[in-house]
């Protein structure tokens, strides 16, 4: 698999096995994520499949994911 970086195009992580949330809506209006073979965790928008991906380590999502349980994101979707 090449090296994955941000701004990859989705479509060229051939291994990735994308998965959204069962809270996303029936319009499309969700993000993707997938494990990558080198831990890496690779997020998309779920309506451009083929646009690009962003790619975060492991470490940088449990952080984003424990501040958004925490409600440090709240106020952005007032």
């Amino acid at each position: 698999m090449q090296h994955a970086y941000n701004g990859i195009p989705a479509n060229r992580l051939r291994d990735a096995v994308w998965r959204k949330s069962p809270l996303s809506n029936p319009s499309g209006n969700c993000v993707e994520v997938a494990r990558l073979a080198d831990g890496g965790i690779a997020v998309r928008n779920s309506r451009h499949p083929n646009g690009p991906a962003l790619i975060y380590t492991p470490g940088e999502m449990t952080a984003f994911v424990q501040g958004a349980k925490q409600g440090a994101f709240d106020y952005l979707i007032d």
